[in-house]
């Protein structure tokens, strides 16, 4: 990595691509590996029953996840510019923090999931979002239009 390079944001959208590996681990791997991750028996259930929902949800996850790990790519400008980068590294940002600190209100919600889940994910999100954020931050005058 050279210098001109945000580590914030590369350290951010390796921790984005390593989680989606992790989701998409679930599809290919089923029941034990959705337990292992602490999403609830019903979808553990569901997914060695070869219910079509576990894997559409996690599908969505880890097509969202790969996004955001490549928005990170792009305002560290290891990729070239994507379409609205300031925005989307605000949202990813914000939406990685809110997650990270609004389990609380979010665990009624999914009941099966374990107290362990959601300290360990929110956690996780937590620290993701913080990268997020200081990396954008780092270099949010690098990504006006007139600069890029």
């Amino acid at each position: 990595m050279d210098s001109g390079k945000n580590k914030f944001l590369i350290i951010g959208s390796i921790c984005s691509a390593v989680a989606a590996l992790a989701h998409l681990g679930c599809i290919v791997f089923g029941g034990d590996w959705y337990r292992f991750f602490g999403a609830g028996e019903q979808m553990a259930r569901m997914a060695e029953d070869g219910h079509w929902y576990p894997t559409v949800v996690t599908s969505v996850i880890v097509l969202v996840l790969s996004i955001w790990s490549l928005y990170g790519l792009s305002g560290a400008k290891v990729l070239f510019k994507l379409p609205l980068l300031k925005l989307g590294l605000i949202v990813i940002s914000l939406i990685y923090l809110v997650r990270g600190v609004a389990f609380v209100a979010i665990m009624p919600m999914f009941p099966e999931n374990s107290l362990t889940f959601w300290l360990v994910s929110s956690g996780i999100c937590l620290s993701i979002g913080i990268l997020y954020s200081i990396g954008t931050f780092q270099c949010w005058s690098k990504l006006s239009v007139k600069n890029a």
